[in-house]
This record gives structure tokens, C-alpha cells and sequence, in this order.
């Protein structure tokens, strides 16, 4: 998979899109550095961000992260994409903080990406009730995730489109929302019912999301994706996102 220019305006223009499209609940810029909290729903909305290359972590910004956290009873995590020097990485390895969860961000242009709308694809430009309901039962919430999910999902502040593909019984089986910032689709909550997989479901519903967008002017997409998901990630080469812009993985302070 080609690899873009790491350091290039493509790379942060994703990591704005990406974190636009999937709101925290609170949030404080802490020199350089978005920290971001929503009730422990998701590591990208319970972790301090990068707001640029410039962002170092010293032992000040990582002492005052690590007390926001406490407030709020989680666990201080410092999410740490390959756009940032070296030097960040080694701080926190420093204080004794371990890496988990390589994440690739995929990108694609929406010219070379199948973007037709298939008719059993069902488009809303809001999470209805029926949505989320079945959003909540193919990731396995429970009552209180569920909860927490809507309240994000009602700050996405950008345009977005909520897709869905039921199967013949009725039953909702696979879904996805897409939302454009300064002409660019992020892609997130790609999920299909484990029973139904390997039918061309997400398929579906990433092109429809691409067609979509594309009819609102967008002229590009991108997609983070878990870095060892390798069917996800032959489905997205498949459908065009064939760029990887750069990586990034999760920092979490060591146990009390």
C-alpha cells in the first residue's frame, strides 16, 4: 500500500477530519494538545490528541493530562500518530507508559472510488431511533454505552449521512455513517452482523456513503482502520482507499 508524505497538509487534513466526524463530549486544548473525554466510550474520545507536529510532550503537559484524567476516574492515554517527532514516543515510554492499538489512516479519492448508490441502501441525514438501535446491537452496547453513543453521535456539528442495509426478514445487518469536513468523507462505525459477512454488505454501504458525499462536492475520503484488520483493509483497497497517510497508536499510563 503507497504511503503519502507523513509530514504533508493531506495527513493533518484527515486527522482534523477524522477527529471532526467523532465528537468528545469535553474537551481542553492543553499546549498544543486536544485531551479529549466521553465517559470512557472509545480510546479516540478518552485520549489527549495532537494538534500539529509542534506538540511535545513535557512533563508539564503530561502531568496536568494525567490529572484531567483522574478527575474524570479514567486512566490517562496520550493517542500519538506518526506525524509527531520521535521525542513524544520516548517521553512517555520514559514515565513508563506502553503502546497499544496500531490504527492506519486510510485515504482515497472519490473519483477513483465506486460511489454508486445501491437502491436497498437506506440514507438518513439523522441517527433516528431505529438506527441506533440497531448500531447499539451489532457493536454490543450496553444501556449506558448506548447512551453515551447517541450523546456523541448528536455533537457530530458537520454533514453527515447514516446508512443502513437491511436484509430480507427486515433485520438491519450492516452500517455506517459518513461525515464531510472541508471537502473530505471520514468514514466511521463501519460494522456488519458477524452472520452476515462476506456478502458484499459494507461494500455497499461505503459506496453509497462515497456517492453520497461525492453529490455534496467532496473529493476525498479517509478511514482509520485497526493496523492487523486485514480483511477490513482489503475491502477498503478494493473500494479505492489505497493511500496509507500514516499510523498512529495509544499510550496509557502505567497502572496506579
Amino acid at each position: 500500500m503507497p504511503k503519502a508524505n507523513p509530514t504533508g497538509a493531506l495527513a493533518w487534513h484527515a486527522e482534523e477530519t477524522c477527529g471532526n466526524a467523532w465528537p468528545a463530549l469535553r474537551e481542553i486544548v492543553l499546549e498544543g494538545w486536544l485531551v479529549r473525554f466521553a465517559e470512557g466510550v472509545s480510546r479516540r474520545l478518552n485520549s489527549a490528541n495532537p494538534l500539529s507536529a509542534r506538540a511535545a510532550a513535557s512533563d508539564a503537559v503530561i502531568a496536568e493530562t494525567e490529572a484531567f484524567y483522574r478527575r474524570h476516574e479514567q486512566p490517562a492515554i496520550f493517542r500519538v500518530p506518526t506525524l509527531c517527532p520521535p521525542a513524544v514516543e520516548r517521553a512517555l515510554d520514559k514515565r513508563g507508559y506502553t503502546a497499544e492499538g496500531e490504527t492506519c489512516v486510510l485515504h482515497g479519492s472519490l473519483d477513483a472510488m465506486d460511489s454508486e448508490i445501491d437502491p436497498e441502501i437506506v440514507l438518513r441525514p439523522r441517527a433516528d431511533r431505529i438506527w441506533f438501535a440497531a448500531m447499539a446491537g451489532l457493536q454490543g452496547y450496553g444501556a449506558e454505552a448506548a447512551h453515551t453513543y447517541r450523546r456523541i453521535v448528536g455533537a457530530i456539528s458537520l454533514p453527515a449521512s447514516f446508512a443502513s442495509l437491511a436484509n430480507k426478514e427486515g433485520r438491519i445487518v450492516s452500517m455506517a455513517y459518513g461525515a464531510i469536513h472541508n471537502g473530505m468523507l471520514c468514514y466511521d462505525m463501519v460494522v456488519t452482523d458477524a452472520r452476515e459477512r462476506r456478502r458484499g454488505h459494507s461494500h455497499k454501504i461505503v459506496t453509497a456513503l462515497a456517492g453520497w458525499a461525492k453529490a455534496r462536492g467532496a473529493t476525498g475520503a479517509c478511514l482509520q482502520v485497526v493496523a492487523d484488520n486485514m480483511p477490513a483493509k482489503a475491502l477498503y483497497d478494493a473500494i479505492g482507499l489505497k493511500t496509507e497517510l500514516y499510523r498512529y497508536q495509544y499510550w496509557r499510563a502505567p497502572s496506579a
